[in-house]
C-alpha cells in the first residue's frame, strides 16, 4: 500500500489526489487527510485514514458506507456547505460569471419527504431498505436520519406489501411521499393481485395512514386525497409526480422566487410542475403556468380553482424542449420563473434571452447546465445579480440554487 494526501473533493464528493499519473479518487476521504490504500483503475476503494482532519465527524447513521443514500456523513456541516457553494462558483467561473453569492440555506435532518425504497420477500418474511452503493443488493435499514419519521413509520407496511405481493425473485420499487395527512405510495414491479389481496392491501394502507396506494399502474386503495400545500391552495399531485425534496427546502425556494418576482403583475412560470411557484405567486399576480405533463397541469388547475381568492392562473400543456415560448409570447410579461430539469433548458433560454422581461427567477438543480444557460442570458443583456444555494439533500453532493436575473428595458 502507498500513502497519499487528499487535495480536494470532486464533484461527487470523493476525495481527489493529484498524482503525476493523473487524479486518483478516494471515497469517504476529506481534503488534507493522509491516507493509505491500493489504487485500482484510478480509485482507492477502501482507503485507510492515517491522519484525519478536524472536519471529519462521526456519521449520523449506522448504515453509512453500505447504504447507497448518503455519501458524505463523515464531513462537517461547515465543510459541506462551503464545498457546495464553491463548486457552484466554480461552474459559473468556467462560464466567465462571478456573481454575488448569498449564504447557503440547508434543510435539517429528518426532513426528506420523499424516498424510493426497495423491498423483497425473504424466507422469513420480507426486507425493506435501499440499494447498496453501486450495487443491486438491498441494504435493510432500521433508521434513516435524513428521512421524515412519517416515511420510516411506513416501513412495516412496505414489508407486508412485499411479503404478500411479490415472489422471492422480484424486487419492489416503493416510492413514498408524505402529504398533509398521510402517505402517498406508488409501488412498481408487483404481481397481479386478486380481489382478496387488494382488500388486504387496502386494510394495511388504512392501518398505516397510506392515503393513496398505487400498485403497478392502478390505484388500489384511496381513503383521502394526498394533498400538498402550495401557497393558499391544496394540490393532489399525480401519483409519483415530482415534488421538492423537503418542506423546508421548498419554503426557501418559494420565498426566494417571490422576492425576485417582487410586485410583478403578470408572471410566466416555465416547467411549472404541479404549482410549487405558480400557486404562491397567484396570491399577488396573474400567472401563465406551462408544463409538459398534462396530469400535473390538471392537478395545478384543480388546486387553483378549489382555493378561491387567487389571481387568474392560465395553464398550458406544452413541451418546452420542442416548442419553447417564443419572444413575442413574453411581450406583456413582467417576470418569468423557470425551473427546468437537470439537463437545463437551452432552447427556451435562447428565446428568453431575446426578450425584454424585466426579472427572471431561475431555479436549477445542476450548476453546470445552469452556468451554460446563465451565460446565454447574460450575453442577451441580462445581469446575473446574485445566486442563492439551497441544500435539500443533506450529506449528498446534490446542489440546488435560485438566481436573480434583471434587464433594463
Amino acid at each position: 500500500m502507498a500513502e497519499y494526501t487528499v487535495h480536494k473533493l470532486g464533484q461527487l464528493g470523493d476525495g481527489v489526489i493529484d498524482d503525476p499519473m493523473g487524479e486518483i479518487f478516494a471515497p469517504f476521504t476529506l481534503p488534507g487527510e493522509r491516507i493509505e490504500g491500493d489504487v485500482e483503475r484510478g480509485r482507492i476503494a477502501a482507503a485507510k485514514i492515517i491522519e484525519p482532519v478536524a472536519d471529519r465527524i462521526k456519521p449520523a447513521c449506522k448504515h453509512f458506507k453500505i447504504c447507497g443514500g448518503c455519501s458524505m456523513q463523515h464531513a462537517s456541516d461547515e465543510l459541506l456547505a462551503t464545498w457546495k457553494v464553491d463548486k457552484t462558483k466554480e461552474a459559473l467561473s468556467l462560464a466567465g460569471l462571478t456573481p454575488v453569492f448569498r449564504p447557503i440555506i440547508t434543510s435539517p435532518p429528518q426532513s426528506r419527504r420523499r424516498a424510493t425504497f426497495a423491498a423483497k420477500r425473504t424466507k422469513k418474511g420480507a426486507m425493506v431498505g435501499f440499494h447498496g452503493r453501486a450495487s443491486d443488493t438491498i441494504v435493510e435499514i432500521t433508521e434513516c436520519p435524513v428521512s421524515d419519521p412519517a416515511l420510516m413509520a411506513g416501513m412495516d407496511a412496505f414489508a407486508q406489501f412485499a411479503r404478500l405481493g411479490t415472489s422471492r425473485k422480484a424486487v419492489l420499487r416503493i416510492s413514498a411521499t408524505t402529504s398533509l395527512h398521510g402517505l402517498d405510495v406508488k409501488i412498481e414491479n408487483g404481481k397481479e393481485l386478486s380481489p382478496t389481496e387488494i382488500a388486504q392491501f387496502a386494510q394495511i394502507a388504512s392501518a398505516y395512514k397510506i392515503l393513496r396506494l398505487m400498485w403497478n399502474d392502478d390505484v388500489i386503495a384511496q381513503s383521502d386525497p394526498p394533498s400538498q400545500a402550495m401557497g393558499a391552495a391544496q394540490v393532489v399531485p399525480p401519483s409519483g409526480a415530482f415534488l421538492q425534496a423537503t418542506d423546508a427546502g421548498e419554503a426557501a425556494l418559494v420565498s426566494t422566487v417571490l422576492e425576485i418576482v417582487g410586485n410583478a403583475k403578470r408572471v410566466t412560470d416555465l416547467f411549472a410542475g404541479c404549482g410549487t411557484f405558480a400557486l404562491p405567486i397567484a396570491s399577488q399576480a396573474a400567472v401563465h403556468a406551462v408544463e409538459g405533463e398534462r396530469p400535473m397541469m390538471d392537478a395545478l388547475n384543480a388546486g387553483w380553482r378549489n382555493a378561491g381568492g387567487l389571481h387568474d392562473v392560465r395553464v398550458e400543456t406544452r413541451d418546452l424542449f420542442r416548442r419553447p415560448l417564443m419572444i413575442d409570447e413574453f411581450k406583456k410579461v413582467d417576470a418569468v420563473v423557470i425551473d427546468p430539469p437537470r439537463a437545463g433548458a437551452a432552447s427556451q433560454i435562447a428565446e428568453l434571452a431575446k426578450s425584454d422581461v424585466a426579472r427572471i427567477a431561475f431555479v436549477s438543480c445542476n450548476p453546470a447546465t445552469f452556468a451554460r444557460d446563465a451565460r446565454v442570458l447574460v450575453d442577451g443583456g441580462y445581469e446575473l445579480d446574485w445566486v442563492q444555494v439551497i441544500d435539500q439533500f443533506l450529506w449528498n453532493p446534490h446542489v440546488e440554487l435560485v438566481a436573480q436575473f434583471t434587464k433594463q428595458k
